[in-house]
């Protein structure tokens, strides 16, 4: 009982430290603990997102052996999730994380469930997609389409270089649902460096007919790609490399990308501009 009481100790110690400072954390008995966490926001899928991402954080700080009396001791952690709704009670609350609780237990113990089978259902093709888009570099199933933009007279003066995932089970997957994963989960770097590399390969390709060797291709960048300390060396090599003319790619900013780091921002573009691309400003006056 004594070395119980000293790993509930140290496991409340790591539960307190792994929250944030407002968050609230409780032992309701046993060895349940209760997390109230706020502020996550007000859409559900989004609060979803990052209360399991809390949740597996806590999972892998728990998952660290402890030292009790000189005994390395190792421990598991199994979590319930229920999301607030207008109209819960705190008795629903605790209950609803309670059956979370059990469902996680059930599925082997050491995961996390939501008391919400939808909720669950969607995390999981998350989780599936984000395993399944870490191999689509190496599988070779991204894809680059060339939009059409157009000047007053109707003539194609260049394209938008367009994100697809041809996955070869679920089809042609749209970006908008892999993209925000993307991002969140960092593969944005090496995708969009992929992007980079064959909308200039693809320009290389079309100096060579009179009818496309005038033409610009934008892509579009994200803010995470941006910020990367070496992302004009990285421009600079993918044009080097693929020998196309740097005044026939353009780079598609956003505005609340542009203002993020105004100093940082003008520093690239300058550099940037030097080796001849040209910029343009993305979904402008979009609420900004």
């Amino acid at each position: 009982h004594d070395v119980g009481d000293l790993l509930l100790v140290a496991v409340a110690q790591r539960l307190r430290a792994g929250m944030r400072e407002g968050d609230t954390v409780a032992r309701l008995g046993g060895d349940e603990f209760v997390l109230l966490v706020e502020d996550l926001g007000a859409e559900a899928n989004g609060a979803a997102t990052l209360a399991k991402q809390l949740g597996e954080k806590l999972r892998e700080t728990i998952d660290s052996p402890f030292t009790l009396n000189a005994y390395e001791y190792h421990c598991r952690l199994s979590i319930g999730v229920s999301l607030f709704n207008a109209q819960d009670t705190v008795e629903d609350l605790l209950k609803h994380a309670d059956l979370a609780l059990y469902q996680a237990k059930r599925a082997g113990r050491n995961t996390l469930r939501f008391f919400d089978p939808a909720m669950q259902s969607a995390l999981d093709l998350r989780s599936a997609l984000e395993v399944e888009l870490r191999q689509a570099l190496k599988r070779d199933e991204l894809r680059l389409y060339y939009q059409p933009q157009v000047d007053a007279a109707g003539r194609v003066i260049g394209v938008e270089a367009l994100l697809r995932w041809q996955h070869t089970e679920r089809g042609l997957v749209q970006p908008n649902d892999f993209i925000p994963l993307a991002e969140d989960t960092g593969l944005i770097l090496p995708i969009g460096l992929w992007v980079l590399e064959t909308a200039c390969a693809q320009l290389k390709t079309w100096e060579g007919d009179a009818r496309t060797r005038e033409l610009q291709v934008a892509v579009n960048v994200s803010a995470r790609q941006f910020r990367q300390p070496d992302f004009v060396a990285q421009i600079q090599s993918v044009l080097e490399t693929s020998g196309a003319i740097p005044a026939r790619l353009k780079l598609e900013l956003t505005e609340s990308m542009v203002l993020e780091d105004i100093e940082d921002t003008i520093e690239k573009m300058q550099a940037i501009k030097r080796l001849g691309v040209n910029f343009s400003m993305d979904d402008f006056g979009t609420g900004y």
